[in-house]
């Protein structure tokens, strides 16, 4: 796992009173390294933390093993075509989950299948991005999740 904090920027979501705590889920470095850019770009005040696999992603979500001081998340960041467990039994998991299932999650991956896009609605990812994405276009993206999710949207404090 690994763990950035971002510099205040941006707008804050008033009830928070912190950056957002975000968990990206992916396995590509350089798909990581791309998040993180467009993050920064956007100016989201954001904890990141990165996980490499579906498992540690459930293991980060559950607060078990070695993620057991790990924050709770405000905003998941998934691929879908991930080693270990994939994306789609993450989602799955996380929204039978009573305690996780009110984390939005955005998929961003590089699966424009539409079975993959209705799937992943149904089980009520709150977004859906296809890689490879224009990078203006990705900022524009996340400028869009701050706004909405991270500013309009009361998340409990804990």
């Amino acid at each position: 796992m690994t763990s950035h904090v971002l510099p205040a920027a941006g707008v804050h979501n008033p009830y928070l009173q912190r950056p957002v705590r975000i968990l990206l889920v992916e396995d590509s470095p350089s798909d990581r390294a791309l998040a993180m850019h467009a993050l920064r770009e956007a100016r989201v005040s954001n904890e990141l933390h990165s996980v490499v696999d579906g498992e540690a992603a459930l293991a980060f979500l559950r607060r078990s093993g070695e993620f057991a001081d790990a924050p709770r998340p405000d905003l998941v960041i998934l691929d879908l075509n991930l080693p270990k467990k994939d994306g789609r039994e993450v989602l799955a998991d996380l929204k039978d989950d009573p305690d996780l299932r009110a984390i939005p999650v955005i998929v961003l991956t590089t699966s424009a299948a539409d079975e993959d896009i209705t799937a992943m609605y149904d089980l009520q990812a709150a977004g859906y991005v296809t890689k490879p994405v224009a990078f203006g276009d990705f900022v524009a993206a996340v400028r869009g999740i701050e706004e909405f999710w991270l500013s309009l949207v009361r998340l409990p404090r804990n």
